[in-house]
């Protein structure tokens, strides 16, 4: 969340949230003025995050059905993260351009995507099909994303931050 700049009152998106982990995380970072959007694009996690959110009282949060292609954003956004789910989105490669694309939009100029995955043949917990870091830096490339920052999280881990490129 430092990496992203995530703080109190900050408009960000956890996409690809699942049952809400990063979400819950994200809520109590942004605090009571501001948002988390809870982006999935199955009606089963959608509903996982109401009941989650609802039973720590959370009332920062929205859940949102996104598409494949459209995560259904608000424009605004500080930031994006996208924890363990890019190699799904990706899938095949080369189609999470037009989702990337679409974040990207949604951003404040300054705003920021971070996307956290699992090092490919890092061994460890995780899914194995895993997607190497240089490729996802150029379909975020593509997608008009430059790279602001990496890191690596040993050891299993990887962090991408990109923000929308100037040209």
């Amino acid at each position: 969340m430092d990496a992203l700049a995530v703080a109190e009152g900050s408009k960000v998106a956890d996409v690809g949230a699942g049952g809400g982990w990063f979400t819950i995380h994200l809520s109590r970072r942004v605090g009571p003025n501001g948002v988390v959007y809870a982006e999935d694009i199955q009606p089963e996690m959608i509903e996982a995050i109401n009941r989650r959110m609802q039973h720590a009282n959370l009332t920062n949060v929205k859940p949102v059905l996104g598409m494949p292609n459209d995560a259904r954003l608000p424009a605004g956004l500080d930031a994006v993260l996208i924890a363990d789910s890019y190699p799904e989105m990706d899938d095949p490669p080369g189609s999470a351009v037009p989702l990337l694309k679409n974040l990207a939009r949604s951003l404040k100029p300054q705003g920021r995507i971070g996307i956290l995955n699992f090092t490919p043949g890092g061994g460890g917990p995780g899914p194995v099909e895993r997607v190497a870091p240089e490729a996802v830096v150029e379909r975020a490339a593509e997608a008009g994303l430059q790279l602001i920052k990496r890191e690596d999280l040993p050891p299993f881990l990887y962090l991408l931050v990109f923000g929308r490129s100037r040209s």
